[in-house]
């Protein structure tokens, strides 16, 4: 077989994003030596100062009413004054556009299905995936019913975004990837935002299509349902890039808190929240403070997005954490008669290659997604998926009205309009009041299948639920409880709500938000940097439980543990993945030998290496082996660990986090996108996540904490915020990755909301003028 080279056609969602097309190396070559061509400022980028980029970006010919200022800190993050909505809205999109610009147009790419006009033919059955699953779709009707206010709002966005594009300087990857500037429309914005809506279950379900009906399926959906998570899409291929693109870029992780005044050092209620994505550069959110007659806030706001999506005004701090609710169903449609289906064709372009034609087809069920090579089902089966993302609900104005909000009841009163993805959104207000709201569009289900995930399309107690949608107005909430701490991580919201309505199967196993709820009732009065610290916290309470019960069982062998010496450091462990912890080394090269060894003797189906199937199973799989079958595992795990513990000291040195540009997985070319390699705490389920697999040497953390934010209501100036990577988008740019060292070391850009503090900490003016 050829040797083979790997092209990444991901984004920023980390260096796993819709990893790895395998294609033979003399395709890889050609294609590096053709990109270099055009692409040569992108391979060895000039630096460029601060000046230097805001120089840059275009104020001339602005369709403005009025002049806007735009202060700039050392970081590059605007602090934008407008006289106007409709020219804040202008200034934002001219700010996206020119801090990121090429991430933009590449989310527009997936969003719509064009990655083959990159990657050419070996991105052509990820697109047409894509064009099925057609995150648009639902566009045209939300934009005729959208309020005039957000219509204006949206459309002012696209043209400050289509001025930046079309009138400032063309970003230096366009040139290593082909492609050109080309307009926004307010459709591309929707789609993209759709797009970070993915909902994460499609990666579970669609790696179990092939296997319904086989043996071993019933046992292994029945393992997936009883540890309450999917499993990783097996091997590599297409199915596999799909699943990690999608994962990537969508807002699948999260923790975040709120405190009450009661457990507050000041006196007034607080708010921390750190989003869980992709670990690449330039990071899926950037920083931005802004006001105008309407909005006055600070926050994150996702690049081509014209809302804040985690921040605070004056009256309400908020965040969020993905909900993992089942936002979709799968339906069998083979038997529904052919009029069912509407058919339409497309044309995927495809670089250095010629177009190619597929098929999409449509039902009242949905897309059927095994049209798609990428999403195999059984010979003869078609199914279909219905999702929320595909309703006309409105995230957008949702959005902007809770940034409007002057009180923790009207923030949540904006989600009755919220679908994808589904969240928790945590608030704390002014007035004292702290809350939780699930902002999500379900269908009205009475239950889940247990059986298996596909429903048949012909059965009307199946579509049913689909005719009647739960929303934020009619799905759980919290306020004010008397413990004073609301905490959320993605958990089965069974942990906070008594009886909760169908939301979901697949959650988060509640390590973090175990953790999170222990430290933040450990102390009587919180402080800010307390709520930095719970952020920064390393510790996995279930690890330490999983540890002493692996090491209860080894002592338990005759002769008692093998290797007593390399075990040690297990011995009353607290499961802290401290970068210099010994013990989660051990722990974590110990599960690596174990679990493959256990898939076999359990004969589960596929890689249950999620932390949910590893608390629930681990030891249960375990004690379930024969005496002598289970210390022949316990001990061939010891001494195939023992050579990796004896070349590496601890955590950190194996556990790295990378700061690169996401054209790191170019082939031949990718080396030159590296930033540079650190060692880190976390793991899967700690509160500052780091996400990996198993484990058996040095590896690079793919998805995790990557963003920060604090605020205390005491005070309107007390917020902070930190990006994994830096505010701009721009190769070669000394805010590109600037924020790298503040992540590392827990600090935090204040983004203050009183005029005077603004302009003593954002020096820097640019004055737009019509």
């Amino acid at each position: 077989m050829p040797a083979a080279a790997v092209l990444d056609v991901g984004l920023a969602g980390g260096a796993g994003v819709a990893r790895r097309i395998r294609w033979g190396r003399g395709a890889a070559l050609l294609l590096a030596a053709l990109a270099m061509l055009p692409g040569c400022a992108a391979l060895a980028p000039r630096p460029t100062g601060i000046d230097q980029r805001l120089a840059a970006l275009p104020k001339d010919g602005l369709a403005l009413h009025r002049p806007v200022s735009i202060r700039w800190n050392d970081h590059l993050v605007p602090w934008i004054e407008a006289e106007s909505d409709a020219d804040l809205a202008f200034a934002l999109g001219l700010v996206h556009g020119h801090l990121r610009g090429a991430q933009v147009a590449l989310l527009r790419m997936v969003a719509r299905g064009r990655l083959s006009e990159i990657a050419g033919p070996l991105a052509r059955d990820i697109d047409h995936a894509l064009r099925i699953l057609d995150f648009g779709r639902a566009a045209p009707k939300i934009e005729r019913r959208w309020p005039p206010e957000t219509r204006a709002f949206v459309e002012r966005f696209a043209a400050g975004l289509n001025h930046a594009v079309l009138h400032g300087p063309r970003p230096r990857e366009f040139g290593l990837l082909g492609l050109r500037p080309e307009p926004f429309t307010t459709a591309d914005i929707l789609a993209i935002g759709r797009l970070a809506g993915t909902d994460i279950n499609w990666l579970s379900y669609f790696s179990l299509l092939a296997e319904r009906g086989t043996p071993g399926f019933a046992r292994r959906w029945g393992r997936m349902l009883e540890a309450g998570a999917g499993t990783a899409v097996p091997g590599g291929g297409e199915q596999a890039a799909l699943g990690a693109l999608l994962q990537g870029l969508s807002r699948s992780g999260s923790n975040a808190v709120a405190i009450a005044p009661s457990r507050s050092a000041s006196g007034a209620a607080m708010l921390a929240s750190d989003p869980h994505l992709g670990m690449s550069l330039p990071n899926l959110w950037m920083l931005a403070g802004m006001r105008s007659p309407s909005f006055h806030l600070v926050g994150l706001m996702v690049p081509g997005l014209p809302i804040i999506g985690l921040g605070r005004n004056r009256d309400v701090a908020w965040g969020g954490t993905n909900l993992r609710a089942a936002s979709s169903d799968l339906f069998d449609v083979s038997r529904l008669p052919p009029e069912a289906f509407s058919e339409t064709e497309v044309t995927i372009r495809q670089r250095l290659w010629f177009s190619a034609t597929r098929r999409l087809r449509v039902t009242p069920q949905g897309p059927v997604v095994t049209d798609s090579p990428v999403v195999p089902g059984r010979p003869g089966e078609a199914i279909a998926l219905r999702w929320a993302g595909q309703e006309p609900a409105d995230e957008i104005t949702a959005l902007l009205r809770a940034a409007r909000a002057r009180s923790g009841a009207e923030f949540r009163d904006s989600f009755s309009g919220f679908a994808v993805s589904p969240q928790n959104m945590l608030w704390a207000a002014r007035d004292g009041s702290i809350g939780r709201v699930t902002a999500a569009v379900l269908p009205a289900r009475a239950g889940f299948p247990q059986e298996d995930p596909v429903l048949d399309a012909r059965d009307p107690a199946a579509t049913g639920p689909w005719q009647r949608l739960r929303d934020a107005r009619d799905l759980p909430r919290l306020e004010n409880p008397p413990e004073g701490v609301l905490a959320s991580a993605n958990e089965n919201p069974t942990l906070w709500t008594k009886d909760p309505p169908p939301i979901g199967t697949f959650f988060s196993d509640g390590d973090r938000v175990a953790r999170l709820r222990a430290m933040a009732l450990a102390k009587p009065r919180l402080t800010p940097a307390d709520l930095a610290a719970m952020q920064a916290d390393t510790v996995a309470p279930k690890a330490a439980a999983l540890a002493a019960g692996l090491l209860a069982r080894l002592e338990a062998l005759p002769g008692g543990a093998p290797d007593p010496a390399l075990l040690a450091p297990l011995r009353g462990w607290d499961g802290d993945y401290a970068e210099a912890s010994r013990a989660a080394l051990v722990f974590e090269l110990l599960l690596a030998r174990l679990v493959p060894a256990l898939e076999v003797e359990s004969g589960s189906r596929g890689p249950e290496t999620g932390w949910n199937f590893l608390t629930t199973f681990l030891l249960r799989d375990l004690d379930a082996l024969p005496p002598a079958r289970r210390e022949a595992v316990l001990r061939e795990a010891v001494a195939a660990v023992a050579p990796a513990a004896a070349r590496y000291r601890n955590w950190g040195e194996v556990h790295r986090l990378r700061a690169a540009h996401w054209l790191v997985n170019l082939p031949v070319l990718g080396r030159l996108f590296v930033l540079g390699s650190y060692p880190v705490g976390g793991s899967r389920e700690t509160p500052m996540k780091s996400g990996h697999g198993l484990v058996t040497g040095p590896h690079e953390v793919s998805f995790g904490s990557m963003a920060r934010q604090v605020s205390d209501m005491a005070d309107p100036d007390a917020n902070w915020f930190t990006l994994f990577g830096g505010q701009d988008g721009w190769l070669g740019s000394a805010a590109f990755a600037d924020q790298v060292p503040l992540w590392r070391e827990r600090r935090g850009i204040r983004m203050p909301l009183r005029p005077a503090t603004v302009a003593a900490e954002f020096p820097r003016v640019t004055v737009l003028r019509p």
